[in-house]
């Protein structure tokens, strides 16, 4: 009896390492139904498992040849197939006995089983059988449910693990599929983890992040006259608890572009109240910012630009009105032609509200036709030769260009906002070419001047709305912002490609191209080479 009692602690014992050194379920159950097998002097065992949908199904078997488990398929069927009874408990079946004994090679007569129980949840059974001897007693009983209740507990262990796995997986993919940037510091600043949004905004790979000053990856440049945690005021080390910090401004990124950035921070405490974790929240709030900027700037810009108009229509109206002057012929033709100028200047700027409202509803509609490229050129040319006396212009369009399939009356805006530019930002006057060529499947036109030119970190927001060269003639010339967006958008429509050409104090040069047949096409190899 006392060998017994030894045989069982040592088993137990073993199987106690075994649980505190791995989670692998089977391996486990495997090992616990080996021992209470030979420590009941049986020659076969089988351990089912309660399935989520209630059924049972074997997790480890012992005494069974590989070859020979095909033969207890309908054993295992009829385990699949137990339902709960009515009070929410799993039946345990009365295991087959000849189909045990044809798939074991040997008869099997006794049978003992005891259900694997954690408090009132039932997790499945253990099976141990025998060839012959007494039928299996309260002692065997006994000794067979301390390996029950290591095989519940190993059970129970392993699912919650698996639980807890399934948790944290879900929470790395919210966190690293999340739109905005997210990491999690520790008490003293330093990056645990960091979403692949962030890296994107910052420029830091993950791996390289990991480890580091959470100000030296996310290098935050406010307004705020208070320190936050990735700032490196020592003073930022203290958040108040149970509440959040919430910060804005810019982040300079890799090359020099910048972000614009809404930054919150939020503390995890433990439950004696010391600082375990930093919760950071990173938001690129830099369209917000520009669509403010360009609200404002809209409203400047429109205000100004419709107000010059308006006054000048009023005076001239109020002036040539008086009862009390008695205005000559000339005098008030000289009125009247300065009120229809601007009154198609007026009607001009609200065409373009209304051409950029329809792109951005998508409401934009092409009338297309054949289009002569030179003669519409030409057409726009005579026009503006009136309206300067500075610029020469230059013609180049060879005599085989073929025409083109597009809306004749948008093309021939986006030739008068070209020109009209080349005009405006050649103060000095000179040489305004207009020209195209083919290239593959499409014909590129050009207009180029030789003014101000375009410093190179402006040329990328040219054809945003409402955007303006930032320099001194910006402020002496006339416009809106909208004419180079308007242009863009016109020959994307057609499903052309824009681009430009330019140097400072080297003058600038605005392609368009559009296609010969159906498709979209880019810029053509000789955008860099032509002679334009």
């Amino acid at each position: 009896m006392q060998s017994l009692q030894l045989r069982q602690r040592e088993y137990l014992l073993q199987i106690s390492r075994a649980m505190t050194a791995q989670l692998d379920l089977a391996s486990l159950l495997r090992l616990i139904l080996n021992n209470a097998t030979d420590m009941l002097g049986g020659q076969v065992g089988l351990i089912v498992l309660r399935q989520p949908d209630g059924r049972l199904a074997p997790q480890a078997v012992y005494g069974i040849p590989k070859a020979r488990l095909a033969r207890l398929a309908p054993l295992l069927a009829e385990l699949s197939d137990l339902a709960p009874s009515g009070d929410g408990r799993l039946a345990l079946p009365e295991l087959s006995l000849p189909l045990l004994s044809a798939a074991a090679g040997v008869p099997l007569r006794q049978v003992v089983n005891l259900p694997l129980r954690i408090g009132d949840e039932l997790l499945g059974a253990i099976y141990v059988f025998r060839t012959g001897g007494a039928a299996f007693g309260t002692n065997e009983r006994q000794l067979l449910q301390s390996f029950a209740d290591q095989a519940a507990i190993a059970v129970r262990n392993a699912r919650l693990y698996e639980e807890v796995v399934a948790e944290k997986k879900q929470l790395d993919a919210i966190v690293e599929n999340s739109a905005d940037g997210v990491m999690i510091l520790s008490p003293d600043r330093r990056i645990q983890v960091m979403n692949r949004t962030l890296s994107a905004m910052t420029g830091w790979p993950p791996e390289e992040a990991i480890g580091e000053p959470c100000w030296k990856v996310l290098p935050l440049e406010t307004t705020s006259p208070l320190p936050h945690p990735c700032s490196t005021d020592e003073l930022a080390m203290e958040l108040p608890e149970g509440q959040s910090l919430s910060v804005e401004g810019e982040l300079t990124r890799p090359g020099g572009s910048k972000l614009t950035l809404g930054v919150t921070y939020t503390p995890l405490y433990d439950d004696d109240g010391q600082l375990i974790n930093i919760i950071v929240n990173v938001m690129d709030i830099t369209r917000f910012r520009e669509a403010e900027r360009l609200k404002s700037t809209f409203v400047s810009v429109i205000s100004h630009e419709l107000k010059t108009p308006v006054s000048l229509i009023k005076g001239y109206a109020s002036t040539l009105s008086r009862s009390d002057a008695a205005w000559d012929v000339e005098t008030l033709r000289e009125g009247l032609e300065v009120i229809e100028e601007e009154a198609d200047r007026l009607n001009y700027l609200i065409d373009n509200l209304l051409d950029a409202s329809r792109i951005q509803a998508g409401a934009f509609r092409l009338d297309l036709g054949d289009v002569n490229l030179e003669r519409l050129a030409q057409k726009s040319v005579d026009g503006f030769r009136l309206q300067t006396g500075q610029h020469q212009f230059d013609l180049d369009f060879p005599a085989d260009l073929p025409t083109v399939v597009a809306d004749e009356t948008r093309l021939r805006q986006v030739l008068d906002n070209l020109i009209s530019n080349a005009i405006k930002y050649s103060p000095e006057g000179g040489t305004i070419r207009i020209g195209a060529w083919q290239d593959r499947n499409a014909v590129t036109t050009y207009v180029a001047d030789q003014g101000i030119g375009i410093p190179a970190d402006e040329q990328s927001r040219l054809f945003d709305s409402f955007y303006r060269v930032d320099s001194g003639l910006r402020r002496q010339t006339k416009g809106t912002g909208l004419g180079l967006y308007l242009s863009k958008a016109i020959v994307e429509a057609h499903d052309g490609q824009f681009w430009v050409r330019s140097e400072p104090g080297q003058g600038s040069t605005f392609f368009f191209s559009l296609p010969l047949g159906n498709g979209t096409v880019g810029p053509p190899d000789g955008a860099n080479s032509h002679h334009a």
